[in-house]
C-alpha cells in the first residue's frame, strides 16, 4: 500500500498460468465453487509460502468482486484492509471491525465458499487500546494469524500484550521514506521489536524499500528473524516513491535472490503479491507475479 495520504484520498473518493497458455480462460471465469479453485502456486505452498493478495491490488472493485478475481488467479488467501470496501450492494461498508456480526457471517461465508481464507489483516492499530482491541477481535473472528499495521512506537507495550491475549502476531509494515513513514527503514522496525517477543516482527514490502533507496537483500538479512510476512512487490526505479510497480523479477528488487534468501533463513508465512500500478492489464500482471514465484519456488524446491 502507498501511504497514509493515499488511503485518506482513498477514502475520500471512495504453473498460474505457467506461461500464459490457460490465462484466457481463467480470467474468464465470473464465479468459482471452491473445489473449482486449481491452485496456481504449488511448489511455493510446499516451501511453506502462503501466496496470497493484498486487495489493495483490486482497490478500484469491493471485496467481494475481489475475491472472484482472487480465485480466478488461483490463490486462496487474502489480506483485506481496514480501509477498502466490502459490497458494491451494501455502500459505506468497509472489511473492518465496524461490519455487524450478520455482516461479518456473510464476509466468512463469501470467502469460505470460494476455498478462501485471511489469514493477514492490515489493520489501523494506534494508541487507542479500545480500538486495537476491537481490530484484535474482528481479526480472531475472520481467522486472522497476523495483524499488518504500523503502530507508533509508544502503543507497543499494549499492543504485545494484546498479541499474547489473542494469539495473534503484528507484523509492521514499511512505506517508502517520507516525514509521515516511520518505519521505512529496518533499522526502525529493529527498534520497536527489541527485547520483545516473536509475535512482534516485519512485513516486508520489497517494493518501497526500493522506492526508498534501499537495497532489499540487504533489508531481509537484517531483518532475518522477524520476518512475520511479506508484501511481495517490484518496482522499476531507484529511489523514487512515485515509481510504479512491474511484475515480480522485472524491476529493481533483485527478486529470484530475495526469494532464495526466504528460502535460506527458513521463512514460512504468508507472501502477499501487492500490486499498485492501476494497469488495463491487471489480471495479467498479477497472473505474471504469481508465475514468477512459483517458478522460482520449484527451482528452490
Amino acid at each position: 500500500m502507498r501511504g497514509n495520504l493515499d488511503r485518506r484520498t482513498f477514502l475520500q473518493t471512495a504453473s498460474v498460468l505457467a506461461a500464459g497458455a490457460a490465462l484466457p480462460s481463467v480470467l474468464g471465469r465470473t464465479a468459482l465453487a471452491a473445489d473449482a479453485i486449481k491452485l496456481s502456486t504449488p511448489s511455493a505452498e510446499k516451501l511453506g509460502w502462503q501466496v496470497s493478495i493484498e486487495i489493495y491490488t483490486f482497490r478500484s472493485m469491493p471485496f467481494y468482486d475481489a475475491l472472484q478475481k482472487t480465485a480466478a488467479l488461483g490463490v486462496r488467501h487474502v489480506e483485506p484492509g481496514f480501509f477498502l470496501p466490502l459490497d458494491s450492494q451494501q455502500p459505506g461498508l468497509t472489511t473492518s471491525d465496524k461490519l455487524t456480526p450478520s455482516q461479518r457471517k456473510e464476509m466468512k461465508q463469501r470467502m469460505a465458499d470460494l476455498g478462501i481464507s485471511m489469514p493477514t489483516y492490515y489493520a489501523d492499530v494506534s494508541t487507542d487500546r479500545d480500538a486495537a482491541v476491537r481490530a484484535f477481535e474482528f481479526a480472531r473472528e475472520m481467522g486472522v494469524e497476523t495483524i499488518v499495521s504500523e503502530p507508533p512506537p509508544e502503543a507497543f507495550d499494549m499492543v504485545e500484550k494484546l498479541c499474547d491475549e489473542f494469539a495473534i502476531n503484528l507484523a509492521i509494515h514499511n512505506h517508502p521514506k517520507s516525514p509521515d513513514s516511520r518505519y521505512w527503514h529496518p533499522d526502525r522496525i529493529l527498534a520497536v521489536c527489541q527485547g520483545r517477543g516473536k509475535r512482534i516482527g516485519a512485513c516486508c514490502d520489497t517494493g518501497h524499500w526500493v522506492r526508498s533507496g534501499l537495497r532489499p537483500m540487504d533489508c531481509l538479512r537484517q531483518l532475518e528473524g522477524r520476518i512475520v510476512s511479506f508484501h511481495l512487490k517490484d518496482v522499476g526505479q531507484w529511489a523514487k516513491p512515485e515509481a510504479r510497480d512491474v511484475p515480480l523479477g522485472q524491476g529493481l528488487a533483485e527478486y529470484a535472490d530475495v526469494l532464495k534468501e526466504l528460502k535460506r533463513q527458513g521463512f514460512r508465512g504468508v507472501m502477499a503479491v501487492e500490486y499498485e500500478h492501476e494497469s488495463p492489464e491487471l489480471m495479467q500482471e498479477v497472473a505474471q507475479c504469481l508465475a514468477f514465484v512459483e517458478k522460482t519456488a520449484a527451482q528452490l524446491s
